[in-house]
């Protein structure tokens, strides 16, 4: 069975940045109920080497909006990395959701085999399409979301799995 790339990307980091939306309005709402400053959240780390809060988001966004952009051969665009409230980590998300939605099947299908080439810290990493989105993409995108899940609960926020995993379907 050929995989669809599509399908195995762009819905998939839609309900995953979806998901991470709504735990971060969980976070603020959290935050205001508690009366607790949200830039403690967004500032919070799971341990003092890792990114903090605000980070993870950003760079979940990020990988997220270069997946297609990569395989279709387009330029990502740059986003400044200037968010500092949850409101504006929103409207980042957002921006990000909406590109992934410019996308359609033709632009993504048939590029498992397409040179992706990116900088990734100080270095410059080269997959196949396929590669890229399984090893590189969904594994990253998951990790940095996953990792703003834990900063959350660790402080406090009340989420649980399906506030990760969104809904699921209705069993037969």
């Amino acid at each position: 069975m050929k995989i669809s790339m599509y399908q195995a990307s762009i819905p998939v980091l839609l309900k995953t940045l979806g998901n991470l939306a709504k735990i971060l309005e969980k976070a603020e709402a959290h935050a205001l109920n508690k009366k607790i400053d949200p830039a403690v959240f967004l500032q919070s780390r799971l341990y003092p080497d890792m990114y903090p809060l605000v980070r993870q988001v950003q760079i979940a966004t990020d990988v997220s909006k270069g997946c297609p952009c990569r395989l279709s051969g387009q330029t990502p665009p740059k986003y400044e990395d200037n968010e500092t409230t949850f409101a504006e980590l929103q409207v980042r998300i957002a921006k990000t959701i909406a590109l992934l939605n410019s996308f359609g099947p033709e632009q993504i299908d048939g590029t498992e085999a397409a040179t992706v080439t990116l900088i990734a810290g100080k270095r410059e990493l080269t997959f196949q399409g396929l590669p890229y989105l399984l090893e590189f993409v969904l594994p990253n995108v998951y990790f940095h979301v996953t990792t703003a899940y834990a900063i959350l609960r660790h402080g406090g926020v009340e989420l649980g799995k399906t506030d990760f995993l969104g809904s699921l379907p209705e069993s037969r």
